[in-house]
């Protein structure tokens, strides 16, 4: 391993700022109690003041009321709780028709899948090869017992940021019910409820430099949603279970603590990759669309060579990416969003996906382009791919 770790998976998780970890430290040592309701004892209730302020801050930030925030354990179950809660609650009025897009993330595929083994229909929209959803197929797939539609804000993958505004007003006039999940933009890119047609939003800690186990959803006041765990009456009778006290306070000082600033220089790293790439190694490909994409994300597939060899070499070097190879898939399936914006196997397989937070430097972005185009030019020469393609010493022949 040369010099110090470059980690580029801020995607998947981030490390915790320092700052977020003092403003939770008095709510482990000091202000530990259970939130109780107005007639409990004092500790009690200064462990409620310290959720309704930490409620309020990240509620005020999407625009919304503090009563419209439910506080989650992450993405994962905000996503479960929107599209299961609205069937739950709609299934056996409106009907039981579902519109997801075909690159959501997992929390959103896999619910759309345990809703259609529970007798739900589920329509997979269609997207072009930069990943945007087409949305005239979308006003075709709109139905009379249509009653959600999710469609991510921006792609955990390839980066591309979606006209939620424009989805939002369609399902608006069809009177559906829109559901976002906005993990990878919420505090990156504008969001906010005033202004966009949006019912339900998914948000997490864990991908702004906050603490992991800890997200939320946002729920429109009067949609319709019902609660999908037994338990008590907490997080307004949707969300049973224990208050995540410091984690809820962490949250909301995470959200603080980014700037436009910051998503200025985020976006100046991505951009410096992306640029340094194309000009030092031939046969890449952009995934995603080159301008409507997250300030923190560069996905680049180098074909002729797999992703995951690509990983594993760069972990040599003490650089952290993530890859959209089949090989570093639990289910062995190559990327869907790679498949669904018309890549094929070899353009998944290459995918390498880098995404940048608030350490990552222009000193790194150097060294990972130099690591990367030793690693390219190397794996083509002993690559079939390469041999096959016409590929000699990393150069297009």
């Amino acid at each position: 391993m040369a010099g110090k770790e470059v980690y580029l998976d801020n995607s998947a998780a981030t490390r915790l700022d320092e700052r977020v970890l003092e403003a939770m430290k008095p709510c482990f040592f000091e202000n530990y109690a259970v939130a109780t309701s107005e007639f409990g004892y004092s500790q009690g209730l200064e462990a409620r003041e310290l959720l309704g302020e930490a409620r309020g801050r990240i509620a005020a930030f999407l625009g919304a009321a503090p009563e419209e925030f439910i506080f989650t354990s992450g993405s994962t179950e905000s996503s479960n709780l929107a599209l299961k809660g609205v069937a739950k609650a709609l299934g056996g009025k409106k009907g039981k028709h579902i519109i997801v897009s075909r690159i959501e993330d997992f929390p959103v595929l896999h619910s759309a899948q345990a809703l259609e083994k529970q007798g739900f229909e589920v329509d997979y929209l269609e997207v072009d090869g930069q990943g945007f959803v087409r949305l005239d197929r979308l006003k075709e797939l709109l139905r009379e017992d249509t009653i959600l539609v999710s469609v991510q804000h921006g792609n955990q993958e390839i980066g591309t940021v979606q006209d939620i505004q424009a989805i939002g007003e369609i399902c608006r006039e069809k009177g559906v019910l829109f559901h976002t999940d906005a993990t990878h933009t919420f505090t990156r890119i504008p969001l906010d409820v005033r202004d966009i047609h949006v019912d339900l939003v998914t948000v997490s800690a864990h991908t702004i430099h906050g603490p992991k186990g800890i997200g939320g959803l946002y729920v429109r006041k009067g949609t319709s949603i019902a609660k999908v765990t037994d338990g008590g009456y907490q997080e307004f009778d949707l969300r049973p279970g224990i208050e995540n006290i410091p984690g809820a306070v962490g949250f909301a000082e995470a959200v603080g603590l980014v700037s436009e600033e910051e998503n200025g220089r985020l976006k100046s790293l991505r951009n410096a990759i992306i640029g340094a790439v194309f000009e030092r190694i031939p046969l890449v490909t952009l995934n995603g669309d080159a301008e409507s994409r997250l300030p923190q994300n560069a996905n680049i597939t180098f074909h002729l060579v797999e992703g995951e060899s690509v990983t594993l070499h760069l972990d040599m070097y003490g650089i952290a990416v993530s890859t959209g190879s089949a090989c570093f898939s639990r289910s062995l399936e190559a990327s869907h969003v790679i498949m669904a914006i018309g890549g094929d196997h070899e353009r998944a397989h290459g995918s390498i996906r880098f995404t940048f937070g608030r350490y990552n430097t222009m000193e790194e972005v150097d060294r990972v382009v130099d690591a990367l185009a030793r690693i390219i030019t190397e794996l083509r020469k002993i690559s079939p791919l390469g041999k096959t393609g016409g590929v000699q010493d990393g150069i297009s022949l």
